[in-house]
């Protein structure tokens, strides 16, 4: 959701993320969950869900843990983050330097999302006034 401008796997997708977003920016806190979450929703009624195969669920697990490294605090399903600007910025940053990337190898945005990072996360649905 760092790098996330609005592109996406359909129509219904993009406008479902949107929506997740906007909850985020309202203050809604992240749920760490298993399986697929808010954002995968609409994947789930297609053949072969793109969300329940194992390499995401691999990436899942992998970013979880980085993001466990960069706030110092374990995390496990259940577990809440409440974003806030200064938290967006420190993910941020350490996106852009490689640092909470290992969920990347092998995903199909990993050059769009490389991409929005160098740009300064110009364009992006994320933002905190």
């Amino acid at each position: 959701m760092l790098t996330y401008i609005g592109r996406g796997y359909s129509p219904a997708f993009t406008a479902n993320y949107d929506r997740v977003i906007a909850r985020l920016v309202a203050g809604e806190d992240i749920l760490i969950e298993e399986g697929p979450d808010d954002i995968c929703q609409p994947l789930l009624a297609t053949t072969e869900p793109h969300c329940l195969r194992d390499s995401v669920v691999e990436r899942d697990t992998k970013a979880m843990h980085d993001v466990a490294d960069l706030l110092g605090r374990p995390l496990q399903v259940g577990a809440t983050i409440n974003l806030e600007a200064m938290t967006v910025r420190k993910f941020r940053d350490a996106f852009a330097k490689g640092q909470t990337r290992r969920a990347c190898i092998g995903c199909e945005w990993f050059e769009l999302c490389s991409a929005i990072s160098k740009a300064n996360y110009q364009g992006t649905k994320l933002k905190f006034e």
